[in-house]
């Protein structure tokens, strides 16, 4: 019997399964990524998925942006 363990040179998925989509950045609160990103993952190149996965990063700021809360509703009245 072999030793090797048989593996696919693939990217992997930045899926941490924390599945909720931000209702007006519209990506993943999770992985950062945009539906069609999620939807069409399996059958990217590895390149296009490199490329995402380099990008995420700099998306994870989109989504800490403060809205103001309750003293800003206050502020408004």
């Amino acid at each position: 019997m072999s030793d090797m363990v048989w593996k696919r040179n693939e990217v992997d998925s930045p899926c941490i399964r924390i599945c909720v989509v931000h209702p007006t950045e519209r990506i993943c609160t999770g992985c950062f990524r945009t539906i069609d990103e999620i939807s069409r993952w399996s059958k990217m190149q590895p390149e296009e998925r490199r490329a995402i996965m380099e990008d995420l990063p700099g998306r994870a700021p989109q989504l800490r942006k403060r809205r103001g809360g309750r003293a800003a509703r206050q502020a408004q009245e």
